[in-house]
């Protein structure tokens, strides 16, 4: 049997009216064909064919139904052929009187184990016993055919039509609709459609990418593989190396030149800063011969383009390392794939997502070695020139410690008494003559090195105050000496202090700090270098493809857009054009109709009955309860989205104010609920966006893995992000806001029904746990056909159906209710809900034919009849 998986779609025929356009195989596949096209579906590999049609159009219209029984297909086709009225014979004239013989001939094309008959006689549309309504009443009988076109209810019923006596039955229903009013739908569609596009800003700036440790693993390695390979980028006998390693050899002698410098012996004899000024010159001349290594590196490293092949082989040949991109190019369409489906599932809107893909393009894009030489005049000799200069013409500053001791050695050296007072002037003295040596040593040029006063000030005003205490004191000579002593100690430490603190300043004048900092700018520009090589090709098709998909993300948004749009309302009088227009029958008169009353055999455009099942939305019509349904497929204008405009249906004859004032058209066995829209609503339905622009991208995704990401790609991902957009409008309104799109997420579960509709559940559930008895539901039957049924209780078989996404809620309030839990049908629309009924007829009743001759007549042409026939088929095997 045909699970709900395997079918897609169920094709609506109605044979009442116009089946002579069905005579060919031809014409029925371009029928089916053209409803399944305007639903955005493709060819179905298991039809199902749902056939509304009357008791005596069973023998008059075989040859339709050979065509659809031998509909060719991939798997097996199902027929279910809803009959309404009653019986051939049933109606003597225009009287009420019955005839006797009301059996029901069902030809030999019909008997098979696909196919079942569903006999309506009475669709029971009458709310009072005042009220008349036809048989077939429209209103009624679309309903019918909405819940019968759902494809769970169809396999279900078909299937249990297979357990019955010749596999028909006469229903009962009792269903509970629940929807929005029009106006609320199409807002909430169009405000899903702007959250899930996003606003066009049109700065078109990268944001930040998502953190390293959210991003997939294909991608991150690109992004932060490269930036663990910094070290070994030179060869340890490579030329880079070689220049690299003599020129941190001359840096390092004159650091060893400047500690012998800083000590005694370099202030007073001159040939360590010889040997210093002597190291610097050669370490000048190494750092220029690495720096011209440097930019032949990136001159040879790519150009315009990103780095090639070839240009990784000239870094090779300077002795510079570029590691093996070993499997990091794998996968990065997985990977693209991945970071879509997590941005689009954190909520995110497609232009932000598409400046996200931006960023990480920019980000993993390599950058060429020509983009990097800019960068080599922050290490040139001018840069390390002036550099030097300005730290050399800097003032020296003296450490407070220095000026402290200097102080503290001339008040030591002044405690002295008359004429011994003279011996206060030698530590004065010394810092004066230290100062001259120092500068003289330091020298550049003609001009002396600047030396500092602090200290010289700060010793003789020390030997003045100590000349001042002595002589108020009185010391003994014995502590004027002993204080001189001291004070030529703390004078030497302080000249220590002072010539290391001026040798530094001066060597780092001289360049040796610049000379250090410009040798490992140098290096790191090339270790950069050697980062951007690594994987090159593989992040340039990254960072491609990154900026592929941001460009159909944008377009997907623009789609999203156009379709968030409003559509100007079709003209008075024009037939609908929306996607979701379905077939001839919608707008057929009924087959019971006599000519008099208008309705000729075959013309589709009289009798527009779809307009009495009309709901009128404006508050003058109707109430909170029954506040409105309009469906294309009943006909009338399209307004917005393909959806009738109110004007679309015209106040009928019975519209009159026979319940409650509101001229309900409903039939009493069904029950509306119309909410005005949950909180979750627009968030829902934005995520099911999220989830169809995921379905339309997945073929992209292989053309990204295959090279082929390309215009053509990307055009075609576009149609098709263009045509499922369509299908989830259709979706919308064919199967209501509660059924989940045909691409759900696994991870999300569906929101309740307050949370989408402002509706509870637990009338459903009141509904369909109902005790399975005779008063539950409605029988379709007329009186007269009620005596063609079963009298046996136990034979009838039912079906409680309710949308899917309502499980949980429904089992629940069983569970809490204490009613009984039987299997339940859970559809994967979210519109009915309730009980079906299929009461077997009696005995005798079903009378299964053999024609002599196909009905077709001429009406087939040759290449039919060159087909076999399923009539011929049958009549072989015929055990009648």
């Amino acid at each position: 049997m045909t699970s709900p998986e395997d079918a897609t779609a169920v094709v609506r025929l109605d044979l009442r009216a116009g089946a002579a356009a069905l005579a060919t195989t031809q014409a029925v596949r371009d029928r089916v064909a053209e409803q399944l096209g305007r639903a955005g579906l493709p060819e179905p590999d298991y039809p199902l064919f749902l056939v509304t049609d009357t008791p005596a159009g069973l023998t008059d219209h075989q040859l339709q139904y050979e065509l659809l029984s031998g509909y060719r297909a991939v798997g097996e086709t199902r027929i279910l052929v809803l009959l309404v009225g009653s019986s051939p014979g049933s109606y003597a004239g225009g009287e009420e009187a019955y005839l006797p013989d009301r059996r029901l001939v069902r030809p030999t094309t019909l008997r098979a184990s696909t196919t079942g008959l569903v006999w309506a006689g009475d669709l029971r549309s009458a709310r009072t016993a005042l009220d008349r309504r036809e048989p077939d009443d429209p209103a009624s009988l679309a309903v019918l055919v909405d819940l019968l076109s759902v494809p769970d209810v169809f396999v279900r019923v078909l299937e249990n039509l297979r357990k019955l006596p010749d596999s028909i039955a006469a229903p009962g229903v009792r269903l509970l609709e629940q929807d929005l009013p029009t106006e609320v739908r199409d807002r909430a569609w169009r405000d899903a459609l702007t959250r899930f596009a996003g606003e066009d800003t049109g700065a078109g700036d990268p944001v930040d990418i998502v953190p390293d440790s959210r991003l997939p693993e294909p991608l991150r390695a690109l992004v932060t593989g490269r930036d663990s390979r910094g070290q070994g980028h030179r060869r340890p006998d490579g030329q880079a190396n070689l220049a690299h390693r003599t020129c941190a050899e001359s840096l390092d002698r004159a650091d060893e030149d400047l500690v012998a410098l800083r000590s005694f012996p370099g202030l007073l004899h001159p040939a360590r800063r010889d040997a210093l000024e002597a190291d610097l010159h050669q370490a000048r001349e190494d750092l220029g011969g690495f720096r011209a290594l440097v930019e032949r590196a990136l001159q040879g490293g790519g150009g315009a383009a990103a780095p090639t092949a070839e240009a990784t082989a000239r870094l090779g040949a300077l002795g510079l390392r570029v590691p093996a991109a070993d499997s990091a190019g794998e996968r990065v369409g997985e990977g693209l794939r991945e970071l879509a489906g997590t941005l689009l599932g954190d909520g995110l809107a497609l232009r932000s997502v598409a400046q996200h893909f931006t960023a990480l393009a920019g980000r993993v894009e390599p950058v060429p070695g020509t983009a990097l030489l800019h960068r080599l005049a922050d290490h040139s000799e001018e840069s390390v020139t002036r550099g030097s200069a300005t730290e050399y013409a800097a003032p020296l500053r003296t450490p407070g410690a220095v000026l402290l001791m200097a102080g503290a050695a001339g008040l030591l050296g002044g405690l002295w008494q008359w004429p011994a007072v003279l011996a206060a002037l030698v530590v004065p003295v010394l810092f004066v003559v230290v100062a001259l040596l120092g500068a003289n040593r330091l020298r550049t040029g003609r001009r002396a090195a600047r030396w500092t006063m602090g200290p010289r000030v700060a010793a003789v005003a020390g030997a003045v105050a100590g000349a001042a205490v002595a002589y108020a004191a009185d010391p003994p000579l014995w502590l004027g000496g002993t204080g001189l002593i001291v004070g030529l100690g703390l004078t030497a430490e302080a000249v220590r202090r002072l010539w290391r603190d001026a040798a530094d300043s001066w060597a780092a004048g001289r360049g040796t700090t610049a000379l250090r900092i410009a040798l490992d700018g140098l290096d790191d520009l090339l270790a950069e270098l050697v980062r951007e090589h690594w994987a090159a090709e593989e992040r340039l098709y990254c960072a491609d493809a990154a900026r592929s998909v941001a460009g159909m993300l944008r377009a997907t948004a623009a789609a999203a857009d156009a379709q968030a749009a409003p559509e100007p309302l079709a003209p008075a009088g024009a037939g609908g054009s929306g996607p979701y227009e379905d077939d001839d029958w919608l707008s057929a008169p009924s087959a019971l109709e006599t000519q008099e009353s208008g309705a000729a055999d075959g013309d589709a455009d009289d009798g527009d009955w779809a307009a009495a099942y009309a709901w009128d939305n404006t508050p003058d019509r109707n109430g909170d309860h029954d506040a409105g349904r309009d469906d294309d497929r009943y006909g009338g204008d399209p307004g917005p989205y393909g959806t009738p405009s109110p004007a679309a249906y015209p106040a009928g004859p019975d519209d009159a104010p026979w319940e409650s004032g509101e001229g309900d058209r409903a039939p009493r066995w069904l029950d509306r609920e119309i909410g005005e829209g949950g909180p979750d609503l627009v968030a829902t339905l934005a995520g099911d966006l999220r989830n169809t622009a995921m379905a339309a991208m997945a073929p992209y995704w292989g053309a990204v893995e295959r090279g082929q990401a390309g215009a053509l790609a990307l055009a075609r991902t576009e149609q098709r992000v263009r045509e499922l957009l369509s299908a989830a409008r259709h979706h919308l309104w064919h199967y209501g806001v509660l059924a989940p799109p045909p691409y759900p997420a696994d991870h999300r579960a569906r929101t309740t029904a307050a949370g989408l509709l402002g509706t509870d559940s637990l009338r459903v559930a009141e509904l369909v746990g109902r005790e399975a008895d005779r008063g539950a539901v409605v029988q379709l039957s007329s009186p007269e056909q009620g005596a063609l049924l079963s009298r046996d209780p136990g034979a009838a078989l039912w079906i409680r159906f309710a949308p899917g996404t309502l499980q949980g809620e429904i089992e629940a309030a069983w569970r809490k209710s204490g009613s009984p839990v039987e299997e339940a049908l859970w559809t994967s629309s979210g519109r009915y809900a309730g009980l079906i009924r299929l009461t077997p007829l009696r005995m005798g009743v079903v009378d299964t034919v053999l024609p002599r001759q196909s009905t077709g007549g001429s009406a087939r042409t040759d290449a039919d009849r060159a087909e076999p026939s399923v009539h011929a088929e049958f009549r072989e095997d015929d055990r009648w």
